[in-house]
């Protein structure tokens, strides 16, 4: 039964084809090279108009202490960006245990003003959402820098982030230093404590 059926397909869609030809035979050779152009200049039009208009990039600098988390980037409502974050874990100073993570991505934009808006959903179902304005020039780059810890998220772009976060940085960085103060301390005090024993007069 399958086999008759088959053979029945395919005698129509012999019939078909071979329709499909006389008809084609019977359209001029004129008319044929006006629809082929016609064709061509239809799919160069969608090629343009899907590449041009994207004359500007924004370039995506992301910074996180995360184990794993979904970051995604709508432009203007549209979704532009969706992927995966990954955070490693190091010890900071040779000492303490931290996890961090990078990522960096360019993505083509339309210039103008455009209204950003980024979410990460971490894997333990924590959901962090920041919007954040920009203004792009035609043929030109801006990069937006992405911060996000746990429970906290921020956005800035590059050249307006020294006098935002100038606190913040000065903060970090003397705790910093107070950590490798400490941690070098707690690791070097004892051997010193050891070696003032070993030279003490024995009484």
């Amino acid at each position: 039964m399958d086999q008759e059926r088959t053979a029945e397909n395919r005698a129509h869609a012999a019939v078909l084809w071979q329709q499909a030809r006389v008809w084609a035979a019977r359209v001029p050779t004129k008319a044929w090279v006006v629809f082929v152009l016609f064709l061509l200049a239809a799919v160069l039009m969608a090629m343009h108009t899907a590449f041009a208009g994207k004359d500007a990039n924004l370039r995506l600098r992301v910074q996180h202490s995360l184990r794993s988390a979904q970051l995604s980037i709508w432009v203007d409502g549209d979704l532009a960006y969706s992927g995966k974050l990954i955070g490693l874990t190091r010890k900071k100073f040779g000492l303490l245990p931290e996890v961090a993570g990078s990522l960096s991505e360019t993505l083509p934009i339309s210039s103008g003003t455009h209204q950003l808006r980024v979410r990460l959903a971490s894997e333990d179902g924590t959901v962090q959402e920041d919007t954040i304005s920009g203004e792009f020039d035609r043929n030109s780059q801006r990069t937006l820098f992405v911060f996000a810890r746990r429970n906290d998220i921020s956005l800035g772009w590059q050249g307006a982030l020294v006098s935002r976060y100038a606190g913040t940085l000065l903060l970090t960085i003397a705790g910093s230093i107070i950590s490798a103060v400490t941690g070098y301390a707690i690791r070097e005090l004892p051997k010193h404590i050891a070696a003032r024993q070993s030279e003490a007069p024995k009484v």
